[in-house]
């Protein structure tokens, strides 16, 4: 479902949502989302896809060295947790009485926040 001003893509996750990996090295780890890039279509989970970066000595930061930081992961190798059961669950949207859409989980039928 896209948007009609800015054209960008309604996702499944959301910043702050626990998901579990599907696909990929980290396959079947859960992580909370730190960031979401709905442009690109990925998102940053917390402990998943880690990659080393070199960093050089800064003032900032005057140890420089090798430091371990999450990468992002495509949104279609991710699936949300539900927040009631606890269990991994597709997302729907449907329109409550006020006319505003809210994701459900399509397993127990529940809004998700």
């Amino acid at each position: 479902m896209e948007r009609k001003n800015n054209q960008q893509p309604k996702l499944h996750i959301r910043k702050g949502d626990t998901v579990k990996v599907l696909a990929g090295d980290d396959r079947g780890k859960q992580g909370k989302v730190l960031e979401v890039n709905r442009v690109k279509r990925r998102a940053v989970v917390e402990g998943v896809n880690m990659m080393t970066k070199h960093t050089k000595p800064s003032a900032g930061k005057p140890e420089g060295g090798i430091t371990k930081e999450e990468s992002f992961i495509h949104i279609s190798n991710l699936m949300l947790i539900d927040p009631a059961s606890g269990n991994p669950t597709r997302v729907g949207r449907k329109l409550n009485d006020k006319g505003k859409l809210q994701r459900f989980s399509k397993k127990t039928g529940e809004i998700i926040k």
